[in-house]
């Protein structure tokens, strides 16, 4: 079972999210995150049992907060979008996972948290229009299973988790 801890944004944000890319594809080729799919990863424990994720989550204090959608990019053959800086309460609830995840024996990347929504991959460079006002309340964070497949990945929210102030 390969899990990993994701943001996931409301439907009204996804669908606005999904237009963009849409409108981008047509420009930049590759492959369009589906709708559904669209999601910012906090932390990916591959494969894994969940019982010891759900205990680390559980213990994680996080406020609710906004999530800006500022800027796009075009890196490594992907389109992405995020926030020019990452919020205060979105790094720290990304550090207090990582260290809850850390006590219970998951080993992680190493490298910087970077907050992005990746849109499109095997792209080509073009020019990004402009992006749309994204409203994206976090209010909680979300543990999901990934199951690949010859159409691509398949996501399921196994638990989700509240954020409070």
């Amino acid at each position: 079972m390969r899990l990993f801890f994701a943001l996931w944004p409301p439907a009204k944000a996804a669908r606005a999210l999904a237009e963009w890319a849409d409108e981008v594809k047509d420009l930049s080729g590759g492959r369009r995150t589906p709708e559904g799919n669209i999601h910012l990863t906090l932390s990916f424990l591959g494969r894994a049992e969940p019982a010891r994720a759900i205990a680390a989550a559980k213990r994680v204090k996080g406020a609710p907060h906004l999530l800006p959608i500022e800027q796009a990019r075009h890196v490594n053959r992907m389109i992405w979008v995020a926030p020019r800086e990452v919020p205060a309460p979105l790094a720290a609830l990304h550090s207090a996972l990582a260290v809850e995840l850390y006590r219970e024996e998951f080993i992680l990347e190493r490298r910087p948290f970077a907050a992005h929504v990746t849109l499109i991959r095997n792209a080509r460079g073009a020019v990004l229009p402009a992006l749309p006002v994204v409203e994206w309340p976090v209010n909680e964070f979300l543990l999901v299973r990934s199951s690949l497949s010859s159409r691509g990945p398949t996501y399921e929210p196994l638990e989700h988790f509240t954020l409070a102030p």
